[in-house]
Protein backbone atom coordinates (compact mmCIF):
# COMPACT_ATOMS: atom_id res chain seq x y z
CA UNK A 1 0.00 0.00 0.00
CA UNK A 2 1.35 3.41 -1.19
CA UNK A 3 2.49 5.78 1.92
CA UNK A 4 -0.60 8.30 0.73
CA UNK A 5 -2.94 5.71 1.23
CA UNK A 6 -1.52 4.83 4.84
CA UNK A 7 -1.86 8.48 5.80
CA UNK A 8 -5.33 8.92 4.68
CA UNK A 9 -7.76 8.52 7.67
CA UNK A 10 -10.95 6.52 7.07
CA UNK A 11 -14.36 7.03 8.50
CA UNK A 12 -13.78 4.70 11.82
CA UNK A 13 -10.68 7.09 12.34
CA UNK A 14 -12.32 10.24 11.66
CA UNK A 15 -14.90 9.25 14.29
CA UNK A 16 -12.47 8.10 16.69
CA UNK A 17 -10.77 11.29 16.46
CA UNK A 18 -14.13 13.10 17.67
CA UNK A 19 -14.58 11.06 20.10
CA UNK A 20 -11.27 11.65 21.62
CA UNK A 21 -11.19 15.22 21.61
CA UNK A 22 -14.49 15.11 23.28
CA UNK A 23 -13.30 13.26 25.48
CA UNK A 24 -11.42 14.41 29.23
CA UNK A 25 -8.46 12.98 28.65
CA UNK A 26 -7.68 15.52 26.24
CA UNK A 27 -7.88 18.18 28.27
CA UNK A 28 -4.72 16.82 29.88
CA UNK A 29 -2.40 16.10 26.95
CA UNK A 30 -2.84 19.53 26.21
CA UNK A 31 -2.25 20.45 29.91
CA UNK A 32 0.79 18.33 29.99
CA UNK A 33 1.57 20.48 26.84
CA UNK A 34 1.27 23.73 27.99
CA UNK A 35 3.36 22.90 30.98
CA UNK A 36 6.15 22.01 28.59
CA UNK A 37 5.95 25.28 26.99
CA UNK A 38 5.76 27.09 30.04
CA UNK A 39 9.09 25.69 31.60
CA UNK A 40 10.40 26.24 28.14
CA UNK A 41 9.83 30.06 28.65
CA UNK A 42 11.25 29.87 31.70
CA UNK A 43 14.41 28.72 30.33
CA UNK A 44 14.17 32.17 28.49
CA UNK A 45 13.39 34.37 31.05
CA UNK A 46 14.49 33.28 34.61
CA UNK A 47 17.83 33.21 35.68
CA UNK A 48 19.82 30.09 34.30
CA UNK A 49 21.40 28.57 37.35
CA UNK A 50 17.95 28.58 39.04
CA UNK A 51 16.41 26.56 36.19
CA UNK A 52 19.31 24.52 35.85
CA UNK A 53 19.45 23.73 40.16
CA UNK A 54 15.81 22.84 39.91
CA UNK A 55 15.04 21.73 36.10
CA UNK A 56 17.87 19.39 34.95
CA UNK A 57 18.23 15.89 36.68
CA UNK A 58 21.93 14.15 37.69
CA UNK A 59 23.10 12.14 39.84
CA UNK A 60 24.83 14.65 41.69
CA UNK A 61 21.75 16.52 41.66
CA UNK A 62 19.97 14.06 43.37
CA UNK A 63 23.10 13.36 45.68
CA UNK A 64 22.64 16.84 46.69
CA UNK A 65 19.04 16.40 48.04
CA UNK A 66 17.28 17.78 44.54
CA UNK A 67 15.07 15.28 44.29
CA UNK A 68 12.09 16.96 42.59
CA UNK A 69 14.33 16.68 39.74
CA UNK A 70 13.19 13.87 38.68
CA UNK A 71 10.32 15.09 38.20
CA UNK A 72 10.42 18.42 36.97
CA UNK A 73 13.22 17.86 34.41
CA UNK A 74 10.63 15.69 32.34
CA UNK A 75 8.84 18.71 31.36
CA UNK A 76 12.16 20.79 30.79
CA UNK A 77 13.38 21.76 27.15
CA UNK A 78 16.21 24.47 26.86
CA UNK A 79 16.32 23.86 22.51
CA UNK A 80 13.26 25.16 21.04
CA UNK A 81 13.88 21.90 18.46
CA UNK A 82 13.49 19.78 21.12
CA UNK A 83 10.20 21.17 22.51
CA UNK A 84 8.69 20.46 19.00
CA UNK A 85 10.01 17.40 18.53
CA UNK A 86 8.50 16.21 21.93
CA UNK A 87 5.80 17.68 21.89
CA UNK A 88 4.78 16.49 18.48
CA UNK A 89 5.14 13.00 19.76
CA UNK A 90 2.80 13.56 22.61
CA UNK A 91 0.25 15.22 20.52
CA UNK A 92 0.32 12.15 17.97
CA UNK A 93 0.12 8.78 20.59
CA UNK A 94 -0.70 10.74 23.38
CA UNK A 95 -4.42 11.30 22.95
CA UNK A 96 -5.85 7.62 21.92
CA UNK A 97 -3.74 6.23 24.98
CA UNK A 98 -4.94 8.79 27.50
CA UNK A 99 -8.80 7.99 25.69
CA UNK A 100 -8.49 4.33 26.56
CA UNK A 101 -7.00 4.36 30.09
CA UNK A 102 -8.53 7.41 31.03
CA UNK A 103 -6.66 10.67 32.56
CA UNK A 104 -5.61 9.77 35.71
CA UNK A 105 -4.18 6.59 35.04
CA UNK A 106 -2.45 7.92 31.60
CA UNK A 107 -1.33 10.82 33.87
CA UNK A 108 0.04 8.21 36.49
CA UNK A 109 1.85 6.03 33.84
CA UNK A 110 3.48 9.11 31.98
CA UNK A 111 4.87 10.22 35.28
CA UNK A 112 6.19 7.01 36.24
CA UNK A 113 8.00 6.93 32.97
CA UNK A 114 9.67 9.94 32.98
CA UNK A 115 10.65 9.73 36.32
CA UNK A 116 12.15 6.12 35.14
CA UNK A 117 13.25 7.61 32.94
CA UNK A 118 15.33 10.12 35.12
CA UNK A 119 16.69 7.65 37.50
CA UNK A 120 18.11 5.43 34.74
CA UNK A 121 19.92 8.47 33.62
CA UNK A 122 21.42 9.01 36.64
CA UNK A 123 21.96 5.53 37.63
CA UNK A 124 23.51 5.13 34.44
CA UNK A 125 25.88 8.13 34.29
CA UNK A 126 27.20 7.50 37.50
CA UNK A 127 27.58 4.01 37.63
CA UNK A 128 28.35 3.19 34.19
CA UNK A 129 29.87 6.40 32.74
CA UNK A 130 31.53 7.66 35.89
CA UNK A 131 29.95 11.01 35.18
CA UNK A 132 27.55 12.13 38.11
CA UNK A 133 27.13 15.69 37.30
CA UNK A 134 25.99 14.67 33.63
CA UNK A 135 22.50 16.52 33.76
CA UNK A 136 19.52 15.70 31.77
CA UNK A 137 16.08 17.02 30.83
CA UNK A 138 13.25 16.68 28.53
CA UNK A 139 10.04 14.63 27.93
CA UNK A 140 11.73 11.80 25.92
CA UNK A 141 12.05 9.10 28.56
CA UNK A 142 8.05 9.26 29.12
CA UNK A 143 7.49 9.65 25.42
CA UNK A 144 9.35 6.36 25.45
CA UNK A 145 6.97 5.11 27.68
CA UNK A 146 3.73 6.39 25.23
CA UNK A 147 5.61 4.93 22.40
CA UNK A 148 6.45 1.41 23.67
CA UNK A 149 3.08 1.26 25.21
CA UNK A 150 0.94 2.86 21.81
CA UNK A 151 3.64 0.04 19.73
CA UNK A 152 2.14 -2.88 21.52
CA UNK A 153 -1.65 -1.78 22.06
CA UNK A 154 -1.57 -1.08 18.51
CA UNK A 155 1.54 -3.14 16.90
CA UNK A 156 0.13 -2.69 13.08
CA UNK A 157 -0.50 0.98 13.36
CA UNK A 158 1.03 2.99 10.77
CA UNK A 159 3.76 5.72 12.19
CA UNK A 160 6.28 8.14 9.93
CA UNK A 161 9.35 6.53 10.84
CA UNK A 162 11.41 9.91 11.71
CA UNK A 163 8.36 11.91 10.13
CA UNK A 164 9.06 10.19 6.56
CA UNK A 165 8.85 6.38 6.87
CA UNK A 166 5.64 4.71 6.96
CA UNK A 167 6.65 1.74 9.15
CA UNK A 168 4.50 -0.75 11.71
CA UNK A 169 4.52 1.02 14.94
CA UNK A 170 6.13 -2.41 16.85
CA UNK A 171 8.76 -2.11 14.02
CA UNK A 172 9.37 0.99 15.20
CA UNK A 173 9.68 1.01 18.49
CA UNK A 174 12.61 -1.47 18.17
CA UNK A 175 14.79 0.14 15.62
CA UNK A 176 14.34 3.12 18.71
CA UNK A 177 15.62 0.44 21.55
CA UNK A 178 18.04 -0.57 19.32
CA UNK A 179 19.34 3.01 18.34
CA UNK A 180 19.12 3.70 22.25
CA UNK A 181 21.05 0.58 23.02
CA UNK A 182 23.83 1.08 20.57
CA UNK A 183 24.40 4.66 21.36
CA UNK A 184 24.40 3.54 25.11
CA UNK A 185 27.26 1.03 24.80
CA UNK A 186 29.03 3.47 22.53
CA UNK A 187 28.89 6.28 25.25
CA UNK A 188 29.92 4.06 27.65
CA UNK A 189 32.49 2.06 25.83
CA UNK A 190 34.05 4.93 23.52
CA UNK A 191 33.03 7.60 25.18
CA UNK A 192 31.63 9.16 22.63
CA UNK A 193 28.12 8.83 20.35
CA UNK A 194 25.91 11.01 20.60
CA UNK A 195 24.71 14.16 23.22
CA UNK A 196 21.47 12.27 23.86
CA UNK A 197 19.82 10.53 26.83
CA UNK A 198 19.57 7.07 25.95
CA UNK A 199 19.68 5.16 29.43
CA UNK A 200 16.36 7.86 30.24
CA UNK A 201 14.87 6.56 26.99
CA UNK A 202 15.69 3.15 27.59
CA UNK A 203 13.92 3.69 31.50
CA UNK A 204 10.82 4.92 29.73
CA UNK A 205 10.81 2.28 26.92
CA UNK A 206 11.30 -0.81 29.90
CA UNK A 207 8.13 1.25 32.12
CA UNK A 208 5.96 1.20 28.75
CA UNK A 209 6.77 -2.68 28.57
CA UNK A 210 6.26 -3.42 31.93
CA UNK A 211 3.61 -1.64 32.30
CA UNK A 212 2.18 -3.15 28.71
CA UNK A 213 2.65 -6.62 30.31
CA UNK A 214 0.88 -5.55 33.64
CA UNK A 215 -2.15 -3.98 32.31
CA UNK A 216 -2.06 -4.97 28.26
CA UNK A 217 -5.27 -6.90 29.16
CA UNK A 218 -7.05 -4.50 30.51
CA UNK A 219 -6.36 -1.84 27.36
CA UNK A 220 -6.98 -4.69 24.77
CA UNK A 221 -10.43 -5.22 26.75
CA UNK A 222 -11.11 -1.58 26.38
CA UNK A 223 -9.96 -1.32 22.85
CA UNK A 224 -12.42 -4.38 21.87
CA UNK A 225 -15.35 -2.49 24.01
CA UNK A 226 -14.99 1.08 22.52
CA UNK A 227 -14.36 -1.11 19.17
CA UNK A 228 -11.56 0.52 18.31
CA UNK A 229 -9.93 -0.28 14.65
CA UNK A 230 -6.34 -1.37 14.35
CA UNK A 231 -5.07 1.63 12.61
CA UNK A 232 -3.11 -0.82 10.15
Amino acid sequence: MPPEQWNTPSEEEKKLAREIVRHESFTLVKVILAINALVFLCWLFLPVPFMADNFLVSWSQLAGGRVWTLVTAVFSHYLLFHLLINMIVLWSFGPLLAWLMGAREFLFFYLTAGVMGSLAHALVSNLLMDQPEQAALGASAALAGVLLLFSLTFPRAKVLFFFIIPTPAIVAALIFIGIDLWGLIMQIEANGGWPIGHGAHLGGALTGIVYFLIRGRKLKREKERRDVPDLG
